[in-house]
């Protein structure tokens, strides 16, 4: 695979010197073994630090397979019913209403725990101008303002705040993404009886060795956070210093929020060990973590054709199918960009990404820390889908 990594090392270089991004690094495994690890870049362009493998960088959205994980080691211990009412662990759901254009209403039916896991639940971001986008913007916007102060937002707080906005629909009738995954965080802290994050460390990062994933990052760590940097219309990068989502930037202290669809921080090997695991049906660092029936279902349960519909308009979907919080490649000719039949992957906020291709037993992970991403991804899954293929570059 040389060819492939020099291309993959052009792609990288060259957008660092486009000023597309300060700094990006890639790791991809086949077979559990590492094949390369390439980086371009600064984590900190100001004070000059370069890229490294221990890097640490803002997770944004991909936290969110790290939740469903969670939830289904919870349901495999029988702590948590997948058909459960989301109101019998947080009473702020128990009475859910939906919008209805100029009104609300009662829900037909409760909110379930399944709903949280395919974003099938009626919860949304602030994304538009529907009454039930403009309050959960101001209650994201609550969030991010209380991390000024000594009284942040905290994650249960954050989930009974969110049940008193109405519904976008009617549970399980379409797809909408949003805080479904935050509000989830919420559930497997009631049900397991201790914080989000001490639940994760507990089952998930312990076991496989991710040393450096978490809600902050300590201090004897915070050289290693990368920058977030944001490109100007002048195609200039200046660094994004905003706390977006209710997660603070800096990553200084201990989060009260812990929000299970975008708090985490991790490197790309720590998060390597996580993406193996579901590779390897459950198992990761000699440990068992899921049971391999628990991974097949995050990856198989589908949506509904109303809720497809709704999935393939965001962002053009089409080709994909929707999962446990991710999302899962089923006709590589239908989908508007470049991939393997069976990949399953999710990406974040600020470009970070991952891709599993079960057929082929390989892993790629991309880490960035530019505002809304940029083009890397794209031209790295494009060579690589050609060097599959058997074709030029």
């Amino acid at each position: 695979m040389s060819k492939l990594t020099e291309e993959w090392s052009d792609i990288l270089k060259e957008a660092v010197d486009r000023q597309e991004v300060g700094g990006v690094s890639l790791l991809f495994l086949k077979d559990g073994k590492e094949v390369c690890w390439l980086g371009e870049g600064y984590a900190d362009r100001e004070n000059k630090i370069t890229i490294a493998r221990d890097t640490i960088s803002r997770l944004y959205s991909m936290t969110k397979p790290v939740t469903a994980a969670a939830a289904m080691l919870l349901a495999e211990s029988g702590e948590l019913e997948l058909d459960t009412p989301v109101g019998e662990y947080l009473p702020g759901f128990k009475n859910s209403r939906v919008w209805c254009g100029d009104h609300s209403e009662p829900a037909d039916r409760p909110i379930l725990i399944s709903d949280l896991l395919t974003m099938t639940s009626g919860l949304t971001y602030g994304d538009d101008d529907t009454v039930t986008e403009l309050a959960t913007r101001k209650l994201l916007a609550e969030a991010e303002e209380r991390l000024k102060g000594d009284n942040p937002m905290t994650t249960l707080e954050f989930a009974e705040r969110a049940g008193e906005i109405p519904l976008l629909f009617q549970p399980g009738t379409s797809w909408k993404y949003g805080i479904s995954a935050d509000i989830l965080g919420a559930v497997i802290e009631k049900a397991a009886h201790k914080t989000f994050g001490e639940f994760l460390e507990e089952k998930i990062f312990a076991p496989l060795g991710m040393k450096d994933t978490g809600f902050f990052v300590p201090e004897e760590k915070q050289r290693r956070l990368a920058k977030a940097y944001e490109r100007m219309e002048d195609n200039s990068l200046v660094p994004y210093e905003g706390s977006f989502l209710g997660i603070r930037n800096r990553m200084d202290r201990p989060a009260a929020y812990e929000s299970g669809g975008a708090g985490l921080v991790s490197t790309i090997e720590d998060y390597a060990l996580f993406a193996g695991m579901l590779l390897e049906k459950g198992s990761g660092n000699g440990n068992r973590i899921l049971k391999p029936e628990s991974v097949e279902q995050m990856m198989t349960v589908g949506l509904t054709q109303p809720q497809q519909a709704a999935f393939e308009r965001w962002f053009g979907q089409k080709g994909y199918d929707y999962g446990w919080l991710m999302r899962v490649l089923k006709e590589p000719s239908m989908a508007t960009s470049s991939g393997l039949r069976g990949e399953y992957c999710w990406d974040g906020w600020l470009g970070c990404c991952f891709f599993n291709y079960p057929r082929e037993k390989m892993t790629l992970l991309i880490m960035q820390q530019r505002k809304n991403g940029g083009d890397v991804v794209g031209k790295v899954k494009r060579a690589l889908v050609r060097h599959m293929a058997g074709q030029p570059s």
